[in-house]
């Protein structure tokens, strides 16, 4: 059996983890993810700044299925999304998703910025892929880490596991500090558990 079938499957949110919507747009996010066949299961960590480290991304379909999951459990969060997608007439629901515009030739910029960004939230769940692109890497970025240590947070890992259509909350990580050995650790845990939508991708 799966790991993923094992996990509890999430009904609500602990007290500290943002909240936006309401009763219309859970149920909207929890009809859409049933009528696709989705259920998300795991554990939901009483956090309210964390960093959710999301992969295997291998799909475009993984951005609908996190936005949906995102609605159906009524969590405030933001996500990083290159700028040139921010574009009339979908600019608006992007940002009312919590969509972050980025120039992603800043790497070094764009660890500080997000540093910056958090200490300045009191309640603020921030979706990153390790990853960076839809395309197999032979290993994950570091950026994601180095975020989350600078602005001391928790990092979560979150899978889309499409063979049992799970999207999966893992657990919260131990980091050591190093950051390229966490990123590869991280990466064999995540493939060797899940299974993303197009696997040579993974």
């Amino acid at each position: 059996m799966r790991d993923a079938e094992m996990l509890p499957e999430i009904a609500e949110l602990p007290k500290d983890v943002p909240r936006k919507g309401n009763r219309i747009t859970r149920f909207i996010g929890r009809y859409l993810l049933d009528l696709m066949g989705w259920k998300i299961v795991g554990h939901m960590p009483n956090q309210p700044r964390i960093l959710v480290a999301a992969a295997p991304h291998t799909s475009n379909w993984d951005f609908i299925i996190a936005m949906l999951a995102i609605l159906s459990l009524g969590i405030r969060a933001s996500y990083l999304m290159k700028k040139e997608a921010f574009f009339w007439p979908f600019a608006g629901l992007f940002k009312w998703l919590g969509g972050v515009p980025v120039a992603r030739k800043s790497a070094g910029g764009m660890v500080e910025s997000l540093v910056n960004w958090f200490k300045l939230q009191d309640k603020a769940w921030l979706l990153m892929t390790p990853e960076g692109t839809r395309r197999r890497v032979d290993r994950y970025k570091t950026g994601f880490l180095r975020v989350a240590e600078l602005a001391e947070i928790p990092v979560l890992l979150v899978s889309w596991d499409y063979p049992s259509k799970r999207v999966v909350l893992d657990k919260v990580w131990p980091l050591t500090g190093d950051h390229n050995a966490d990123a590869e650790a991280i990466r064999q845990y995540l493939r060797e558990k899940y299974t993303g939508r197009i696997t040579h991708n993974q």
